[in-house]
């Protein structure tokens, strides 16, 4: 009996140290970030943006189903062969599960496609155009945070009916830049106005004077900023200094953000209206979770990176209730789990990958206004989710057919 007894006991550890091998051995849940760590978008994302995403995870617990949470971030350069390189690497080799930010939409397009062939979940939380949810939409990308739509409605319309009825777009030439004006002119033509011209610059454009004389030619009311990041930056300050604004032109900045206006400083960009989906001093939870934020950053949040926080959030939870990462039931949990956090009230994620959220319209105030250096904004208004965003009626994804 001894010999059997020695054996018996050898297989139960054995069996033992098996299993504990085998959960140890379990592949982590592992989360992308691909952003922008150095170019024109990088104060919009950038660094802080990752620490978002690592945020959400510590939060989380830094596990899900007893699987480790892992967090791993690239540079794309806003070059969406770099980001669809990376990304097929982390999908094929590396085992990523999921990949957000992608902060220009040339490079979101990319990506969605790669997520779609290889059946991996694309979140995207700052890019922008509204095709992500239109005719390139994708069983599996989620458009987190905003779209050219929303803007279009929220700012465009707002600027229209204050008498803003003759526009003339300085706008960046990719499909953000392209999509934003298209947006916003059917605004525009709808309530009545016209589009008298555009102008197309390059992305990290550094000199807007030949597009800003156009513009000011034109002899419209409304000069609509179609860009972001440095390049409304730098065309703001510009317009500046050839005192277009003195001589009764507007600008609509169609997207801008608390970096952007931080930069350019109140001076210039006071009475500026502007469309968000966040604002850091907009209620408690939007100070308590930004003062956590800006302790460790040293900047007040934006937008994209309080939606890069949340988005995370919302798929680590989905895998949570599901018991699984497989992508399908996480995209089908994400869609009939409703989104409640500090910066979102009842927002929904639709089947054609569009979050449904409340939009909020600020103007920028006055030096005068401000109590303090982050105290850029006053709400004008809010608009309903199911109002700012396109309808699933009007949608040319296939997925909503």
């Amino acid at each position: 009996m001894r010999p059997f007894a020695t054996r018996l006991t050898f297989a139960i550890a054995a069996f033992g140290v098996s299993s504990a091998f085998a959960q140890a051995a379990q592949p982590p849940v592992k989360i992308g970030v691909l952003a922008d760590l150095s170019s024109i978008y990088s104060a919009i994302g950038g660094k802080a943006l990752v620490d978002a995403a690592r945020m959400a995870i510590e939060d989380f617990g830094g596990s899900v189903l007893d699987q480790k949470i892992e967090l791993v971030y690239t540079d794309t350069q806003n070059k969406a062969d770099i980001a669809s390189t990376k990304a097929r690497q982390w999908f094929d080799v590396e085992g990523v599960d999921m990949v957000t930010d992608l902060p220009a939409s040339g490079l979101a397009l990319a990506v969605s496609k790669l997520g779609e062939e290889k059946k991996k979940i694309v979140i995207v939380t700052s890019a922008a155009t509204s095709e992500l949810t239109g005719k390139s939409c994708s069983p599996y990308t989620v458009h987190w945070t905003y779209d050219t739509y929303a803007l279009a409605r929220s700012t465009g319309a707002a600027v229209v009916k204050a008498g803003g009825d003759s526009w003339y777009f300085l706008s960046a030439d990719y499909a953000f830049g392209q999509s934003l004006e298209k947006d916003t002119s059917d605004v525009i033509k709808e309530l009545g106005g016209k589009v008298l011209g555009s102008s197309r610059h390059p992305v990290g454009a550094s000199e807007f004077s030949s597009f800003l004389l156009q513009a000011q030619g034109s002899k419209a009311k409304v000069i609509g900023l179609a860009n972001g990041g440095q390049d409304t930056i730098n065309a703001i300050k510009q317009a500046g200094q050839f005192g277009i604004t003195k001589g009764g032109q507007k600008l609509a900045a169609m997207l801008a953000f608390l970096t952007d206006v931080k930069s350019i400083g109140l001076p210039l960009a006071q009475g500026l209206m502007l469309t968000e989906a966040f604002y850091w001093d907009q209620n408690e939870e939007t100070r308590a979770w930004s003062q956590r934020f800006y302790k460790r950053n040293g900047v007040m949040p934006t937008m994209t990176q309080a939606g890069t926080y949340g988005a995370v959030t919302h798929y680590l939870k989905a895998i949570k209730a599901v018991g699984s990462k497989d992508p399908d039931k996480v995209m089908a949990q994400m869609r009939a789990t409703p989104i409640n956090d500090f910066m979102t009230a009842n927002g929904k994620l639709r089947v054609d990958g569009r979050v449904v959220r409340d939009m909020h319209l600020y103007q920028v105030k006055s030096p005068a206004e401000s109590k303090g250096p982050w105290d850029l904004y006053k709400v004008i208004a809010t608009t309903p989710g199911e109002t700012a965003f396109r309808p699933l009626s009007q949608s040319e994804c296939r997925l909503a057919k």
